[in-house]
């Protein structure tokens, strides 16, 4: 389909002011990102031109089509199921990740473009660089939270920061608690888009290199199964321990607990009942619990002056879990080996849905060092936060123990839904004979009307199949329409019984002072607000069906 303001495809590769843009022919999501791209309007074509000549003149028009192809580009499964096909939406957006990723993309082929063009190309491609970076800082002054420094770094963060500059590394991030966050990393001066913030050489990270290192290597070695994180995790239990350790700050800088959802008490386990984390904290406790008893008391049994019994109680293992949970990063190191590392420092930066770090997972061969690179502004005093992963809330609050202040457009419900006899759909994005389907807030669809109502094309189509397979579905005939009704009632009842489940927000312990009770009830309200808005939704939507039925049926009486 062909839409006017869309830029020239047409056989452009290798001249001067032309972008390639293309899907990745080993991206798992190829086929779907090319068939969302043409039902928006774009080449079906996995390689994509973007003809630069005529900037600056119809710089907007060419500009935001550019940005689209980038965004569908960069999609995840979640954001491409959640996609709309409306062509009328070419300012549409899908997550500030993906707004992130999408421009920061578009600027790196800008800059490959630049290298090998004459003066004037050049010249116009550094027009569309600096328009890109302006959009960049307008998302970044529309996201920005206020830090209020409660108090400096500690003594014990001191020295770290102390020992980790002798040891080469390189920051531009002060180190401070901040209201409602903990410890977290501030900006020491301005900072913009590709500077560097965090710069560590690759001697001051712990891998697993280190276990190889140390004598309890031959004895881990010898069990069946055995991870190298696991491996890790036993090693940081008695190093954090060691007052020789080259890491004796590092382990000293770590706070006694740290709060994550496996330290939940009872009360907190109570209040999450019948939500979306509460039986992925139950699975994971018991998860730990059970390789805890497999490994411990026996390795301490065996060899006590390796294994000291006094570090490796549960309360220390589980102590070592969180820590690894909530502080590692899985890093590709100069081997080209991915690994799980504890990176010094880095810890002290926390997460936002709305990152200033996307990436820092691929060290730099040239110069041995992780660099922590900026893909938008961050002004002095500003905390500088680092995307930990495109994570839901549960998840985060399970493994980190924390919530993000901002709406999370991965936090989603799963929906479990029968096969459909005939469940080929035209707008759907997940494989069309899965029968798990996903709902989320839906104040984060734009799609609000008729056939839509906020609500994911791919599990509405999946149900209108279900309901009544063959059936011509989004029309405005009456069969069509009343189908439309009987799917709108189906799902309410799903999450009228779902709200019911969760009971009223008045019967929470509101009054109790616990840190994790406070966060279990801010988790289950979450959850109530995005059940909530899926009966708002069919309910508006039965409304909208209702009007459309009866002109039709009006229609009919009056021939």
């Amino acid at each position: 389909m062909e839409v006017s303001h869309q830029p020239s495809t047409s056989n452009c590769e290798g001249d001067d002011g032309i972008l390639v843009l293309r899907v990745p022919e080993d991206d798992p999501l190829f086929e779907k990102k090319t068939k969302l791209l043409k039902d928006k309007g774009f080449s079906a074509s996995d390689r994509l031109c973007f003809d630069l000549g005529a900037l600056p003149d119809s710089m907007e028009n060419k500009l935001e089509a550019l940005v689209q192809m980038a965004r569908i580009i960069h999609l995840n499964d979640i954001e491409l199921y959640f996609a709309s096909t409306s062509v009328d939406s070419m300012e549409e957006w899908y997550s500030p990740r993906n707004e992130l990723e999408a421009l920061n993309f578009v600027i790196s082929q800008v800059d490959l473009r630049i290298k090998i063009s004459d003066p004037k190309t050049k010249s116009s491609l550094q027009n569309v660089k600096a328009a890109i970076i302006k959009r960049i800082e307008t998302f970044g002054e529309k996201n920005t939270v206020e830090a209020r420094i409660v108090n400096g770094a500690s003594d014990n963060e001191a020295q770290l920061i102390k020992w980790a500059e002798k040891c080469g590394v390189k920051s531009k991030l002060e180190i401070a608690y901040v209201e409602g966050a903990g410890r977290g990393a501030l900006a020491g001066e301005d900072l913009g888009v590709g500077d560097i913030a965090l710069e560590i050489p690759i001697s001051v990270i712990i891998s697993e290199d280190l276990v190889y290192e140390s004598d309890m290597i031959h004895i881990l070695e010898d069990i069946d199964g055995i991870s190298a994180e696991t491996m890790l995790l036993i090693w940081s239990m008695r190093e954090r321990h060691n007052i020789k350790s080259k890491y004796k700050l590092y382990f000293d800088a770590l706070p006694e607990k740290f709060n994550t959802g496996l330290s939940f008490g009872l009360d907190a386990l109570m209040a999450l009942d019948e939500t979306v984390v509460s039986e992925e904290i139950f699975q994971a406790k018991e998860h730990l619990r059970s390789r805890y008893d497999e490994l411990f008391p026996a390795l301490c049994t065996a060899f006590p002056y390796i294994f000291p019994p006094e570090y490796y109680t549960w309360e220390q293992y589980l102590w070592a879990c969180e820590l690894w949970y909530s502080n590692s990063m899985r890093i590709m190191l100069p081997d080209g080996k991915l690994r799980t590392c504890l990176i010094p420092v880095a810890g002290f930066l926390n997460h936002s849905v709305y990152p200033h770090i996307l990436h820092y997972g691929k060290a730099d061969s040239a110069t041995n060092t992780l660099n922590f690179r900026l893909s938008r502004p961050c002004k002095k005093g500003e905390q500088c936060y680092l995307s930990y992963g495109n994570l839901s809330s549960s998840h985060l609050l399970t493994f980190y123990g924390f919530l993000p202040q901002e709406d999370n457009p991965y936090d989603v419900i799963p929906l479990d839904i029968e096969a459909a006899e005939d469940s080929s759909s035209e707008g759907a994005y997940l494989e069309s004979d899965n029968t798990t389907h996903l709902v989320r807030g839906t104040w984060h669809s734009v799609s609000q009307g008729l056939f839509n109502y906020g609500l994911p094309s791919a599990m509405l189509e999946h149900l209108r199949k279900l309901s009544n397979p063959g059936l011509r579905t989004m029309t405005l005939l009456q069969e069509s329409l009343e189908n439309e009704m009987k799917i709108l009632d189906d799902l309410y009842r799903i999450f009228d019984n779902m709200m019911n489940r969760l009971g009223g927000s008045e019967m929470d312990d509101r009054k109790n002072t616990k840190w994790d009770v406070q966060l279990a009830i801010k988790c289950k309200d979450l959850q109530r607000n995005i059940a909530s808005s899926i009966l708002t939704a069919c309910l508006a939507g039965r409304t909208m069906v209702e009007h459309e039925l009866m002109k039709c049926m009006l229609e009919d009486v009056l021939g």
